[in-house]
């Protein structure tokens, strides 16, 4: 197998790298990344001189720079994504131009390309959001889709076009909706991250509103291999729901960190909500268990041991980032979403 990777330098996109050609020396990897804010080398540097690894600087909206890359690859693997709601909330355009027409662009080479099998990963922002009082209560592959955000509603449309692909033209595709990840290589703008490296150098854990809003987290290795299993067993032109089964509120993920850490509780800090605040995610994997038998074998309890843990060993990767986009006025209130 040969695989074409998107944003392969980013959080999952490496980790899904490094899993692969971990698990499968025989498989080459172009790794088809622009190096954005959040795209980092530095997450693959043990492969960098692997024959079966290269990298290839380019934008997904190029489309020639995409066919040039695609050329001899016979799997796709769409990671790249503009992924930050507050980010959209405050620059929706470029979300739009990468999460829409970025992927119409790799869906319109695949079809040319004849490429055995395109995987689009998306987000379980896209259905919208789910109550509080009602736990029983989470997204499957039959949820009608209600984004809410800028993001949420870019990565529907890219969605939707995948749809549109298998049904007109036939594309070998599967899909999949995933819960918030956490892990190694995360970038300190998302809650987890920023809480461990908030909390390691004594500064205060933003946490918006009153801190109820719940997600379902999911550990980046468990992703990875369900992405595996979908790309080898998955049915073309299946969605697949990918849940971690560990729903957190920013307070609870706030007390966990701050425990694991022996920091104060007053480090807890309590700012302005996000606009159009989403409070609860939840994902039934029911499917992808029952037909691929996957299941999450990371709790939260370990991930988040095994994710300070590579934070506390690796200060060097995340003070570099943190001192180049976070040291400014705006770092409090700007970063603290739990997406």
């Amino acid at each position: 197998m040969k695989l074409f990777i998107t944003g392969g330098a980013g959080f999952i996109g490496s980790n899904f790298i490094l899993y692969m050609m971990e698990k499968y020396p025989d498989y080459e990897v172009v790794n088809f990344d622009k190096l954005t804010y959040a795209g980092n080398l530095e997450n693959l540097s043990t492969v960098e001189n692997d024959p079966k690894y290269k990298f290839i600087a380019g934008d997904i909206c190029d489309r020639e720079a995409v066919s040039n890359a695609m050329e001899g690859c016979d799997t796709v693997v769409h990671f790249a994504a503009e992924s930050h709601v507050d980010r959209s909330i405050t620059g929706p355009a470029v979300f739009v131009q990468t999460n829409v027409i970025g992927t119409q662009v790799l869906l319109d080479l695949a079809k040319e390309k004849n490429i055995r099998r395109f995987h689009h990963v998306s987000t379980d922002e896209v259905f919208g959001a789910l109550p509080l009082d009602k736990p029983e209560i989470k997204f499957d592959e039959n949820t009608p889709y209600s984004p809410r955000s800028p993001y949420s509603a870019s990565k529907a449309g890219s969605d939707h076009l995948v749809r549109a692909y298998i049904e007109t033209y036939g594309l070998p595709a599967t899909i999949s909706n995933c819960t918030n990840n956490y892990g190694p290589y995360h970038f300190p703008e998302k809650v987890i991250p920023l809480f461990i490296t908030n909390a390691m150098q004594g500064l205060p854990l933003p946490i918006y509103g009153a801190g109820k809003a719940v997600r379902d987290y999911l550990y980046v290795t468990d992703h990875c291999s369900a992405i595996d299993l979908i790309l080898h067993k998955g049915r073309n032109g299946e969605t697949y729901c990918i849940g971690g089964d560990s729903e957190k509120n920013g307070i609870e993920v706030a007390d966990t960190i701050l425990k694991a850490l022996d920091k104060p509780d007053t480090l807890k800090t309590f700012v302005e909500d996000r606009k159009g605040h989403d409070m609860r995610y939840a994902m039934d994997h029911s499917k992808i268990t029952n037909e691929l038998g996957w299941k999450p074998s990371v709790n939260f309890d370990q991930g988040i041991k095994q994710t300070i843990e590579w934070f506390k060993n690796n200060e060097n990767w995340w003070k570099r980032i943190i001192s180049k986009e976070y040291l400014d006025s705006n770092r409090l209130k700007a970063n603290s979403n739990p997406s």
